[in-house]
C-alpha cells in the first residue's frame, strides 16, 4: 500500500524534478498535499499534480501546521529556500511524519549539527533523511567499485566549471539572486559535487581530512563568492583537488581518480576506466539526475521501516563540512583547515 506525503514547495526543482519522481514511485508513494507559501504558487504546481489538497499561509485554517495534523500524510519531501528549511523539518518530525529535505542540510555546519543532535535527543519514530541525488548516480557507484580494484588512491581531480547568467531560472530565484548564507552557489551546487566525488574515495577507502583554497567572486551578479580552488589532503597521504565556479567560462565536469594499477573517469552517464594500459568504457544513459531513484529509494526504504543510508542527515553533514572548509580556508587566503569526517 502506498505511504501517504507531502510535497512542501513549489518551486523548480519541485516542479520539474520531485514531482514527476514521487509520480515515478506511485508503488510507494501516493501526493496527498501540497504546501507553498502562497496558494497561487500550490496552484500552479497543483496544474501538474492532479487532484490534491493545497496548504498555503494565505489560507485561514489552511497553513502548514494543519497539514502536519493529516493521518493521511505520513511524511513529507521538502524542497524550500535554504535558511528555512531546518525550522520545516523540525516542525514535521515534532508532528511525527517523515522528512525526505533537500540538500543542503543546512547553511552552515553548526545549525546542520545542532539540527542533527536535537532529532537524535528528541524524535523518536520518524526518520528524517537528506535528499542527495549524486549518490543515487549509478555511474559514481560504478566508478567507486572500479577504483576499490585498482589498489591505492594516488590522487584525485574534480572540476565543475558553469557560468550562472543573470536571466536564468535559478538565478532568478529571489533567495539564491541574494543570498544570505555562505558561499551562494557554491553552497547550493556545490553539496552535489562533493557527495559525488566522497562516493567515489570512499570506494578506495580514503577521506578528505584538510585543505587549503583560493575563493574569489569572479562575476559582480554572483556574491559573496563564485570560485574555490582547493588542494584536500586524504587519510592516506596523498592529496587531490577541488576546483568549482559558478562564475567562469570554463565549462564541463570530470571526477578522476589515479590508482596504483589504473584510473577511473567520471563524465556525466559515463564511467572510463583505464586498467593495464587498457581503456574501457561504461555509459549510463538512464541514470538522468539521479532524483527519480533518490524518491523511489525512499517510498522503499519508508515501506520497509529501515533509512536508506546514503539519505542520512550525517552523510549530508560530512559534504557540508567539506564545503564550508573550503570557504574558510579561502576565506583565510589558502591557510590549511583540517577536517574531522
Amino acid at each position: 500500500m502506498a505511504i501517504g506525503i507531502a510535497l512542501i514547495g513549489s518551486g523548480i526543482f519541485a516542479k520539474e524534478e520531485h514531482l514527476p519522481a514521487i509520480r515515478a514511485a506511485s508503488s510507494s508513494l501516493s501526493l496527498n498535499a501540497i504546501y507553498s507559501r502562497s496558494l497561487s504558487s500550490a496552484k500552479a504546481l497543483a496544474a501538474e499534480a492532479g487532484d490534491v489538497e493545497l496548504y498555503s499561509e494565505d489560507q485561514e485554517g489552511k497553513g502548514y501546521d494543519e497539514l502536519l495534523k493529516r493521518d493521511d500524510v505520513q511524511g513529507v519531501v521538502i524542497a524550500l529556500p535554504i535558511l528555512v528549511q531546518p525550522s520545516y523539518i523540525k516542525k514535521a518530525l515534532s508532528a511525527g511524519k517523515h522528512v525526505l529535505a533537500e540538500k543542503p542540510i543546512a547553511k552552515d555546519v553548526a545549525t546542520a549539527s545542532e539540527l542533527i543532535t536535537w532529532y537524535k535527543s528528541t524524535i523518536s519514530g520518524p526518520t528524517f533523511s537528506i535528499a542527495e541525488n549524486f549518490r543515487f548516480l549509478a555511474s559514481f557507484d560504478y566508478a567507486a567499485a572500479q577504483v576499490s580494484q585498482l589498489g591505492r588512491l594516488l590522487g584525485f581531480r574534480m572540476r565543475v566549471q558553469n557560468f550562472v547568467k543573470p536571466g536564468g531560472k535559478y538565478f532568478e530565484t529571489a533567495w539564491r539572486k541574494k543570498p544570505e548564507y555562505q558561499g551562494g552557489f557554491l553552497l547550493d551546487g556545490g553539496v552535489h559535487f562533493i557527495a559525488g566525488t566522497r562516493v567515489v574515495l570512499e570506494g578506495a577507502g580514503v577521506k578528505p581530512v584538510a585543505t587549503s583554497a583560493f575563493s574569489t567572486q569572479l562575476q559582480e551578479h554572483l556574491p559573496p563568492v563564485d570560485t574555490v580552488d582547493a588542494t584536500v589532503k586524504l587519510s592516506n597521504g596523498a592529496s587531490g583537488t577541488m576546483s568549482m565556479s559558478f562564475g567562469t567560462t570554463f565549462s564541463g565536469s570530470e571526477y578522476v581518480f589515479a590508482a596504483e594499477k589504473g584510473t577511473v573517469t567520471v563524465s556525466r552517464g559515463k564511467v572510463t576506466v583505464v586498467r593495464d594500459g587498457k581503456e574501457e568504457s561504461k555509459e549510463f544513459p538512464e541514470e538522468g539526475n539521479g532524483v527519480k531513484q533518490e524518491i523511489a529509494a525512499w517510498g522503499k526504504a519508508l515501506g520497509e521501516g529501515k533509512p536508506d543510508p546514503r539519505q542520512s542527515a550525517e552523510e549530508a553533514l560530512r559534504d557540508l563540512q567539506v564545503l564550508e572548509a573550503l570557504l574558510q580556508s579561502g576565506e583565510k587566503g589558502g591557510a590549511p583547515v583540517e577536517l574531522k569526517l
